[in-house]
This record gives structure tokens, C-alpha cells and sequence, in this order.
């Protein structure tokens, strides 16, 4: 069984990971584009944001004063067990929101939105839990992500006739207009959501941007192609880090995709911004505690395409 008490230890410390340290697989996506970039500002931006993030860590403070909005992604076991169940889970993750907001310190940004109150980044549907499960598993993952709660985002219905080039006309509108308005924080990873129902193409683009790995390909061909294609789009509108005259604008594109409605393509933009903040723990039965940056959020199970899954007890069953 997971004890509560090291589920406590977790999230705390993963919420301090995510508020202070940069995920080296996105930290090598800026070394990278520093050493192609042409623009003279973009190139300031972008040696600056690698300073910073290096004296942020050598001090243990926050890069950027604004720390986001922190919310929880679980990633349960089918055979994990919790100390307290998954009510306790909660409390344990929330206890630690609000350690964490006075401790490391983040920012307190979640307000009442009619009385603007603020405390401690605890509140009515704050921080957002979301799940996922895993067959054949005893563990729990957690995954904390401190994403910028305000700009960075945006929807369309497009239509089956659309098309790919469809695709591409909205995310270049989006670049566009965020590049010249500031509103993503460039470079940026973007995770787009295709399809779904219109809340679901929204949660899965947030979860692209936030969720897998600078380089991480989605395992289906066509829509790896279009993920790289997007991101050599992204860099060729002539705006750069922060929105400067460059070819900085996305660190790496991520899609995820779900089956939808016959009439209808959703899809959703999120940009992920430089701060690029997430942190993830598993927790073992017998206690250990493994923390990484790589949420490994999207495995073939989250994936699926059929009725049932093949698990290790029933090896033989098919897949519909």
C-alpha cells in the first residue's frame, strides 16, 4: 500500500521541481535553437533565458515571477492501492499546493473569480486533478504541470473538408497572432488537439503541450509528419523568441488526437511557455519514490483504439 505520508513528501516535492527547475529535454530544444538563431534580439532572449535558468537553480527561486497555475495529472495503477483512497490522494496533493505556494515560493494566482481573493493557489476546482489509469501496474505517478493560466490558448471548429491544409491555416493564424501580441511566451512547445468533442480536443492539446517530451514523435506516422511540419512552420513566419524578428518560435510540436464527430474537426493550440515547468513522481508500494521530468503520460494504453486491452492476466484475449 502507498502510504500518505510519502505521498505528502511527493507532491511537495515535485511542486518545488516544477516551480525551479527547467526539464533538460527542453532545455537542450533552446541550446539547439540559440546556436541557429539569426536574429539579433531572439538571440538575446534566448542566451538570457539560459542564464537565468541557471542562476534560478544555483539560488532554488523561480525563473519567471509569474509561476503559473499548478495542477495535477495521476497516472494510477490498476492494482495500486492508496492509504486513505483517492480522497486522501486529493487532500495530500492540495496540502501540498499550498506548502509549496508559501515555501518555494510561487506566485498566489488562483482568485476567487467575483471577490479576486487569493491565499495560496487552494481553492473551488483549484488545482485541477485529472486521471488516467494503467493495467497491470501498483504504482501511482504524479505529474504536477505550472502552466501560465491566461493567454497561450485557442479553439476552431474546422470541417472534414479542411483538410490538412485547414490544420495548418489555424495554427499559423495562432503563431501569428501571438507572436505579435506576446501572448504564448516564445520559443514555446505546442500541443494541438484534434478532434474529440470540443471540451476534449481541449483537454488533449493542453495535455500534448504540457505532457510529452521536447523530440517525443506520436507513434502514429502521418501525424508525426505533420507534427514536424508544423513546428518548421511555426519558425518560418519570421518571429522569434518573445516575438522578435527570428526563427524561434516553436520548440517542438506535439498532436493527440480522438475519434469525433463525422461532420466536424475540433481542434485546440496550446503553447506551453518558456518556463516549460512539469515534474513528475512515482510512488511504489514499498515505499521508493522515483522522480523524473518525463510525465510518460501517453502510453499505448491512454492510446488505444479498440473495445478491449490485452492485459498480461488475460495474454490471450484479442483486441476488437
Amino acid at each position: 500500500m502507498i502510504k500518505i505520508s510519502a505521498l505528502d513528501e511527493a507532491a511537495f516535492q515535485i511542486m518545488c521541481k516544477a516551480g525551479i527547475e527547467i526539464p533538460p529535454d527542453y532545455r537542450r530544444g533552446i541550446e539547439t535553437m540559440s546556436g541557429e538563431e539569426t536574429g539579433p534580439l531572439s538571440c538575446f532572449v534566448l542566451e538570457s533565458m539560459l542564464q537565468n535558468w541557471t542562476v534560478a537553480n544555483a539560488d532554488r527561486r523561480p525563473m519567471c515571477a509569474d509561476t503559473g497555475v499548478p495542477r495535477y495529472y495521476v497516472k494510477a495503477g490498476n492494482d495500486a492501492r492508496i492509504e486513505g483512497g483517492f480522497i486522501a490522494l486529493e487532500e495530500s496533493l492540495r496540502g501540498a499546493t499550498a506548502r509549496a505556494t508559501q515555501e518555494v515560493p510561487l506566485r498566489p494566482n488562483r482568485v476567487h473569480p467575483i471577490s479576486r481573493h487569493d491565499n495560496n493557489n487552494v481553492g473551488i476546482n483549484a488545482p485541477e486533478i485529472e486521471y488516467s489509469f494503467e493495467p497491470d501496474a501498483d504504482w501511482v505517478d504524479i505529474t504536477t504541470v505550472h502552466k501560465g493560466g491566461l493567454f497561450g490558448s485557442d479553439y476552431r471548429m474546422l470541417f472534414p473538408g479542411d483538410g490538412i491544409d485547414g490544420i495548418k491555416r489555424f495554427f499559423l493564424d495562432v503563431m501569428v497572432a501571438f507572436g505579435k501580441r506576446g501572448l504564448a511566451c516564445q520559443p514555446a512547445i505546442v500541443g494541438i488537439g484534434l478532434g474529440g468533442s470540443k471540451d476534449t480536443t481541449m483537454v488533449l492539446g493542453k495535455q500534448a503541450a504540457c505532457l510529452r517530451t521536447v523530440g517525443d514523435r506520436n507513434p502514429d506516422p502521418a501525424i508525426a509528419e505533420l507534427e514536424l511540419a508544423l513546428t518548421e512552420l511555426g519558425n518560418a513566419i519570421g518571429l522569434g523568441a518573445m516575438g522578435f524578428a527570428g526563427r524561434s518560435m516553436v520548440v517542438d510540436t506535439h498532436i493527440e488526437v480522438g475519434y469525433t464527430h463525422t461532420g466536424g474537426m475540433p481542434m485546440s493550440v496550446h503553447c506551453f511557455c518558456l518556463s516549460s515547468r512539469r515534474a513528475t513522481a512515482r510512488l511504489h508500494t514499498d515505499g521508493r519514490i522515483e522522480y523524473r521530468t518525463d510525465p510518460m503520460w501517453f502510453t499505448p494504453y491512454m492510446r488505444r483504439n479498440s473495445v478491449t486491452w490485452p492485459t498480461t492476466q488475460h495474454s490471450s484475449k484479442q483486441s476488437v
